[in-house]
């Protein structure tokens, strides 16, 4: 079984029975597909969902045009959202009104593969939403050359799904910012595989000063590194970017407090955390749950994302402590909370699959259209972009934000929005057995299920580029 870890709503992998509605313009998708990344899984299907993979979350359904939430709600049982509710969630007005909109920076997403449509996806998804084209768009490939998209390979199309999902959300979020599609030749798993020409890749960004921002959908289970030295050794690129001043993020996971084995198939059942979330030189971004009116009204606070019980496993905001790391100083205010290790997530955002974001795809292999995809996938391209719109208002580079945005958490500053409601726990069934493994509840202030919280992005912009 290829491994995953992005976290997109379109739970591929070869799909299950997938819900019939007969909704005019929406249909079920294609039977053939699994999402990247380190937290792959088997199928998990459920009524009208189809199979998870952990990188790449989403519902087995497919419109031919862009569905409203209640068309969501209709067909398939599940809210969806367009980049104005988003936008309007996350309060981004005020900045877009001054001009803020992430122009002169650069957002980079590392991708296995990447997507051989996503210059024309992403231009199609910007004429239906009335975005903007990206001032600039280049696709590069430093650690060698990408094989050829094959539709009959799940492993390419899962990785297509990530890259769509990142590509398209970052931009929504920053239209004015550059974009890099930085794509590598190797799929990365579990343990080291692909990790080598991912470091190459992001060294090759860095020293050539491609990039403001790097986003990772991405990531490994820390204990199916065959050692921490083989772990620590991957390094480079991180301890580079601090050097540099560039600011690199990665997805906190989907399967709550565990993740997957080696074998990319069995899971955890005692708590484990995964790299490159758990490394201190990164900002862990961890997921919510979104509750939206059409125009992207709330209609109730954020929670916890976890939608265990809607996918019928593990699919929940990763988070928990490093097993590798021990606490970094800027974690000393809650040391309470992780006691002597790194802790995860540092922040979340939008990561539900009840709440998912619409992606259009036409790459073989997976129905061309719209799809609803989520998972911390979802949640790191979309405070890429806001990175990129801080780093605008700063006149500069932030490098490492995590002293930062802890600073301002234990300061209550305006701008990070606590979420206390909801946990990340989970329960499956493996080898005969069911399993729960323990979690962490939403409480006031930090924990480790969200990190600091949310964010209102006009405010937070500010605050972050004035630390």
């Amino acid at each position: 079984m290829i491994q995953r870890r992005s976290t997109v709503l379109v739970m591929g992998v070869a799909c299950a029975a997938a819900l019939s509605l007969g909704m005019a313009g929406a249909s079920p998708a294609s039977a053939s597909s699994a999402g990247p990344s380190t937290h792959s899984g088997g199928a998990i299907g459920s009524a009208g969902v189809g199979p998870v993979t952990t990188g790449v979350r989403s519902v087995n359904y497919t419109f031919d045009v862009p569905p409203t939430t209640a068309t969501c709600q209709a067909a398939a049982g599940i809210s969806c959202y367009n980049p104005q509710q988003l936008r309007t969630a996350y309060d981004l007005a005020p900045l877009y009104a001054k001009g803020l909109n992430g122009k002169g920076r650069t957002i980079a997403i590392v991708d296995s593969f990447g997507s051989p449509t996503i210059k024309a996806d992403l231009a199609q998804f910007d004429a239906d939403f009335g975005l903007p084209d990206p001032p600039k768009f280049d696709i590069i490939q430093p650690a060698g050359a990408v094989p050829p998209f094959d539709a009959t390979n799940p492993d390419h199309v899962g990785w297509a799904q990530e890259t769509t999902l990142d590509i398209e959300w970052a931009h929504a979020i920053a239209p004015g910012a550059n974009l890099l599609l930085v794509e590598t030749p190797v799929a990365e798993t579990e343990g080291t595989t692909g990790i080598p020409e991912i470091v190459k890749a992001e060294n090759y960004v860095i020293d050539h000063g491609l990039a403001d921002v790097i986003s990772q959908s991405f990531g490994a289970t820390e204990q199916t590194f065959p050692s921490k030295k083989s772990l620590l050794d991957l390094r480079g690129s991180f301890i580079n970017a601090a050097r540099h001043g560039v600011t690199v993020l990665a997805s906190s996971g989907d399967a709550g407090p565990t993740d997957y084995q080696l074998d990319g198939e069995n899971l955890y059942t005692f708590p484990v955390n995964s790299w490159p979330s758990s490394d201190p030189l990164v900002t862990s971004v961890g997921g919510t749950q979104l509750h939206l009116d059409a125009i992207g009204n709330r209609l109730a606070p954020d929670n916890v994302w976890n939608d265990t019980a809607l996918l019928g496993g593990p699919a929940a905001s990763g988070g928990g402590l490093s097993s590798v790391f021990s606490r970094p100083e800027y974690q000393d205010v809650v040391r309470r909370v992780v006691g002597n290790h790194r802790g995860t997530p540092d922040i979340s955002m939008s990561a539900a699959v009840d709440g998912g974001v619409l992606v259009y795809t036409s790459f073989g292999g997976f129905r061309a259209g719209y799809h609803i995809f989520g998972g911390t996938s979802e949640s790191s391209p979309l405070f890429s972009g806001v990175v990129a719109i801080a780093a605008q208002a700063a006149h500069h580079r932030l490098g490492l934000i995590n002293p930062a945005v802890y600073e301002l958490g234990a300061h209550r500053a305006r701008g990070i929005v606590d979420v206390t409601a909801g946990d990340n726990t989970v329960t499956f069934d493996q080898a005969g057995s069911t399993y729960t493994v323990q979690g962490s509840a939403a409480v006031p202030g930090y924990d480790l299920a969200t990190g600091w919280g949310t964010l209102d992005v006009a405010k937070f912009v500010p605050e972050l580029a004035d630390n």
